[in-house]
């Protein structure tokens, strides 16, 4: 069976200092993506959208699905409408 990555870690590949760095990049990287995250809510919207379509619909060609999807040219206008219907919920 070819290898998939999902063998045991190897503890002993990094040094201490390497560890550290690897952990800190990793700390680091997750504060950018959730400030990221934070200052784009279209993205979750983007993404939550894309998830409940899925979910609903159950495509056979997921590949397929997604593509379409993404390539509405009335995708922006309607995750604009969403936000905007979400932000006036709230109020």
């Amino acid at each position: 069976m070819a290898a998939r990555g999902l063998e045991k870690a190897d503890t002993g590949a990094l040094s201490p200092e390497q560890q550290d760095k690897l952990r800190q990049f990793k700390i680091k990287t997750r504060i950018e993506n959730e400030m990221y995250l934070r200052t784009h809510p279209e993205l979750q919207m983007l993404l939550s959208d894309f998830l409940r379509d899925v979910f609903i619909k159950r495509p056979t060609d997921i590949r397929e699905f997604a593509a379409d999807h993404f390539s509405d040219k009335d995708l922006p206008r309607k995750i604009q409408m969403k936000l905007e219907e979400k932000a006036s919920a709230i109020i």
